[in-house]
């Protein structure tokens, strides 16, 4: 009996999603619980698994095609492989047999079958000869990217060698390509076309600014330096910036809610609890995770926290929780090297720290000129709900709290 492979419940007002990625192709054999393909919605990327132990005897969407909640997208047949889509044309072995480089077209359907639906499309819409690319897949199976380099090879033309001219050249296109052989047209993602949306309705809605400061980061790095190795022991996980910086933000945004709040149509809302953003980057494009209750947590419990998540959103397997409700966010460009930047708001939040690089430059202090590992360190804010002092003033607490590490134990 054949299972129905559909789109699960993707989440809270999520609809739709897009289809990434097949892991398996017709006539494959597939285990219960085994992931057979992906698929992405705008805000997080998920597996979707078998059901039942089976071939995977249909595939009904391609890659890149747009499915909804409850949706087709293949079907699971019992026992062994699935039966061929198009017969094979059999040629009787003989010295008179054809060569192999001039495959008839039937056969040429059958390797196609062995291919996914994305290569398949591919090699339909541009006539390519399969038997003329090297497969660099599993068994020596096309790629969507091993099509792409043999069209950029040939120059994007090419055609089915036959034994007979099955196509003359006056069928052929006569209007030339008018795109560069040098460039690759690549479809936006449904993550990276949501995020594109968000970053631009947050420069259209709010009225961002941005305000800087500098950090003197010896303290810190002293205290790191200091407890590390008890810290690990202890706790099972390395002592980083990063819980500093949050221990911090919740500081100076218990003093200025308004940093904390967000502007919901003529009304203004001030939050009582600290759900704290962190930015991942991922291959798929920046997800935000949320860490939960994050003022009730210790430095242990946040370090464990934002690690977490940030393997959990680079493996693709936040779920849609994870991604939801945060109260303000924190961004790390100096991971990558960034010595400053203006952070785009996160909506509906108001306010994003942007942390940087540690760079050792001469600072004055006192009457004398030292080398220190210094960070700027950035506020972008929504000028409608918070005025200038308010986040300047913000600035200057988290400032304060990482000079100075026990002022985020005393909370002042």
């Amino acid at each position: 009996m054949a299972t129905k492979i559909v789109v699960p419940t993707l989440g809270e007002s999520v609809t739709e999603a897009t289809v990434a990625k097949w892991f398996k192709v017709e006539g494959d054999t597939v285990a219960v619980d085994e992931p057979i393909l992906e698929l992405e919605t705008d805000k997080v990327t998920l597996e979707v698994n078998a059901s039942a132990a089976g071939t995977l005897s249909e595939i009904s969407v391609e890659e890149g095609d747009n499915v909804e909640v409850g949706g087709l997208l293949g079907m699971i047949g019992d026992g062994g492989a699935a039966p061929a889509k198009k017969a094979a044309a059999t040629v009787p072995e003989t010295a008179a047999a054809p060569a192999k480089s001039a495959p008839t077209p039937a056969a040429l359907d059958e390797d196609k079958d062995k291919h996914s639906p994305a290569v398949r499309k591919l090699v339909d819409e541009n006539n390519l000869d399969v038997s003329q690319i090297s497969g660099t897949g599993k068994d020596g199976r096309l790629t969507k990217g091993d099509v792409l380099l043999f069209m950029k090879e040939v120059g994007g033309v090419a055609t089915f060698a036959a034994a007979s001219d099955a196509v003359p050249p006056s069928a052929a296109p006569s209007t030339p390509s008018t795109e560069d052989p040098r460039e690759e047209r690549v479809k936006m993602t449904r993550l990276r076309k949501r995020i594109a949306e968000r970053l631009k309705d947050a420069q259209n809605t709010a009225a961002m600014l941005t305000t800087f400061n500098e950090i003197d980061m010896t303290n810190v790095m002293a205290a790191r330096k200091k407890f590390q190795n008890d810290f690990e022991k202890r706790y099972g996980c390395r002592l980083g910036f990063m819980s500093f910086f949050v221990k911090a933000c919740i500081v100076a945004l218990k003093e200025l809610p308004a940093v904390n709040g967000e502007i919901d149509g003529d009304e203004l809302i001030y939050k009582n609890y600290y759900d704290i953003g962190v930015a991942v980057g991922t291959e798929q494009g920046l997800v935000v995770p949320v860490l939960r209750y994050a003022d009730q947590k210790s430095f242990a419990d946040v370090e464990r926290g934002i690690t977490e998540l940030g393997l959990r959103a680079r493996d693709g397997k936040l779920g849609m929780d994870e991604l939801m409700g945060g109260t303000f966010t924190i961004t790390n460009g100096g991971v990558y090297g960034s010595l400053m930047s203006t952070p785009i708001l996160n909506p509906p939040q108001s306010g994003i720290l942007g942390m940087h690089k540690i760079d050792r430059r001469p600072v004055a202090v006192g009457d004398s000129i030292e080398i220190r590992p210094m960070m700027y360190v950035a506020l972008s804010y929504d000028h409608r709900i918070i005025d200038g002092r308010e986040a300047v003033t913000f600035l200057v607490r988290v400032k304060e709290c990482i000079e100075n590490p026990e002022r985020i134990l005393l909370a002042v």
